[in-house]
């Protein structure tokens, strides 16, 4: 498996399995263990996506030892704050079974996070996260938050795929040593992502997909792709991505598809930050 070292020397693999968007238990740890028996060694979920508790049952089925694997959770916004986040995160690991995790993420750039980046800070520092990090940071989001902590994030994972590839954050998080990962990486097949021509051709011209072709680009790029899927044909397909490359030609027509704005809701919308801010989650 192909890595990325994080800012702190932690090992990441580029490539994992998310599974946001699978609520029923046993979808979700079928899954979970259809990926890890694929190959998959990271593992993305979070409190907000209540099925951690899948997760760790998959985690256990599958018998890998504990420390071949790469877990990522995050705290939801509900529990942002210094003592809610300890909490929170206690809760987090009892429902993976786990004894410490290996990246621990904000989920949002809302509520108290400034208070649960303290607790994380000091959950790091203690051993029970290997890693601590970020979801959904804008570029002044994430300057913000570094110029006033002691620790860098490790990783910020926003919305990346083939109509918005994010440069202008990839550059700053480059420059400033932050991971980039990429959530939604098909776009949840929005303007119809798996039947647009451009991606069609170069997936035909290397006999693979359209989705092992955007995985491919993103892990090109060095960015931390995390798909999901309940099927476990496409499970087993989306990580068989490592014997081909895109050609330099390629590369410049996925290029030319980038829109340069997000397909679902944005953090500068105060409806949305309305939203989300008054959203309760049983967690």
């Amino acid at each position: 498996m192909s890595t990325v070292t994080l800012n702190n020397g932690i090992q990441m693999p580029l490539l994992g399995f998310g599974v946001y968007q699978i609520p029923d238990p046993q979808q979700c740890e079928d899954a979970v263990y259809e990926a890890l028996q694929a190959g998959y060694r990271l593992i993305d979920t979070a409190a907000g996506y209540m099925n951690e508790e899948a997760v760790g049952r998959a985690i256990k089925r599958s018998g890998i030892p504990r420390e071949e694997l790469f877990i990522t959770t995050k705290v939801w916004i509900q529990d942002a704050g210094h003592e809610s986040t300890k909490l929170a995160f206690a809760k987090s690991l009892a429902k993976l079974q786990l004894d410490y995790l290996d990246l621990y993420l904000v989920h949002q750039p809302f509520g108290d996070y400034y208070g649960a980046w303290r607790a994380m800070e000091e959950l790091h520092l203690e051993g029970k996260i290997r890693a601590i990090g970020v979801s959904n940071f804008t570029p002044d989001r994430l300057m913000d938050l570094i110029v006033h902590n002691q620790i860098v994030p490790a990783v910020n994972q926003i919305e990346t795929h083939p109509f918005y590839h994010q440069n202008e954050s990839a550059a700053f998080m480059s420059e400033q040593g932050v991971q980039h990962q990429s959530w939604a990486p098909f776009a949840e097949g929005l303007n119809g992502m798996f039947e647009n021509e451009v991606l069609q051709k170069i997936a035909d011209s290397h006999q693979k997909s359209v989705a092992q072709v955007i995985l491919r680009w993103l892990i090109e790029r060095k960015i931390v792709a995390i798909p999901k899927s309940v099927n476990k044909e496409r499970i087993i397909e989306n990580f068989d991505i490592f014997d081909f490359e895109l050609s330099a030609a390629e590369l410049e027509q996925i290029a030319a598809l980038d829109r340069n704005q997000t397909l679902f809701m944005s953090v500068h919308d105060p409806k949305f930050v309305k939203m989300l801010g008054t959203l309760t989650v049983e967690l």
